[in-house]
């Protein structure tokens, strides 16, 4: 019978590059958990009774019986924060029948979405006229004035929020029947993420070549129309990055919602969220159902726009 020589039999164990790559996904994988660990424990948090939140000692699955420590029959689930963080109210005229009369879902929700909305159609606009501009144009203090742009980037915003807070009180008293909180609050929002956008912008500007608008131009398109036929769609996944940046940036933001707006029916979701603690800290189950319903949005956000954003960022530092 014949065997295999010695010298032809391949070694058993991982090359360089197969070692490697098992240790880098075996540190993203630990990374990962490390990261969905709080996540799932706020959602595992969110659908139990009080009785097992506080329960000494700590369970992680409801479902312990006086003669089993696990039985999945006898898991005692529970939407009781959900049902109190959204409190339904009956309601004739509804088209459900009931009404949803809790304040984070009736108020501060649809607050954040419209600064959220708002501030980042008004960047993308501003940043994309600035970010051709700078891109397309040379004029006097053209590099000075992009150094400048991107040097207040640097600058957070809550070093400012106090100046920002006496020009809302000197505003407010010198305008009384104009001001508006709402108005104060995304003109600071603008502000604060245009520098950024305005860069981003440049950079996907710069990698269109000028010879497409020239000719655009060639064909008797004047430079208003070359630019919104030829370079804008081009520009889109940046223009379309900027909105997601923007987007999550204002619904995040705590401090300066929480500060530079006076009535509590205006602020956003993020005070509604510190709110909400406030007067359930020792339920547990109430803040993190309010947790989840405040993150639900931003992460089906992330997941029908992840393609766009992913693509955006790398033909960004590609490109750039």
């Amino acid at each position: 019978m014949a065997t295999t020589p010695a010298s032809s039999q391949k070694p058993f164990f991982f090359s360089r590059e197969r070692r490697d790559s098992l240790l880098v996904n075996a540190a993203l994988i630990i990374i990962c958990l490390f990261v969905l660990l709080p996540i799932a424990t706020t959602v595992l948090i969110s659908f139990k009774r009080e009785a097992d939140v506080v329960r000494n000692p700590p369970v992680i699955f409801p479902c312990d019986t006086p003669t089993a420590s696990f039985d999945i029959t006898a898991c005692r689930w529970s939407i009781e924060g959900y049902v109190r963080v959204f409190l339904p109210m009956p309601d004739p005229k509804a088209a459900l029948g009931f009404d949803l009369a809790g304040r984070m879902l009736s108020t501060y929700l649809p607050n954040t979405v419209l600064y959220a909305s708002v501030t980042s159609v008004v960047v993308v606009l501003l940043s994309g006229m600035s970010g051709f501009a700078f891109a397309r144009y040379r004029f006097r203090g053209h590099d000075a004035l992009l150094t400048g742009v991107i040097a207040i980037t640097g600058v957070p915003l809550l070093t400012n929020l106090l100046a920002l807070y006496q020009l809302s009180v000197i505003i407010r008293h010198a305008i009384p029947n104009i001001y508006s909180d709402r108005v104060f609050i995304m003109v600071v929002y603008t502000g604060f993420f245009l520098p950024l956008s305005v860069w981003i912008a440049k950079g996907f500007f710069d990698a269109i070549p000028r010879e497409l608008e020239e000719a655009a131009m060639v064909d008797g398109c004047d430079p208003i129309g070359s630019f919104a036929r030829i370079t804008l769609p081009l520009a889109a996944p940046g223009m379309a990055a900027i909105f997601l940046l923007t987007f999550v940036g204002v619904w995040n933001e705590f401090l300066a919602g929480w500060l530079l707006i006076g009535p509590n029916n205006l602020k956003p979701a993020m005070f509604g969220m510190y709110d909400f603690l406030g007067q359930n800290l020792i339920n547990a189950q109430l803040v993190a159902a309010a947790c989840i319903i405040v993150a639900a949005p931003m992460v089906v956000v992330f997941l029908f726009a992840r393609q766009t954003f992913f693509r955006a960022m790398v033909e960004g530092a590609i490109k750039g």
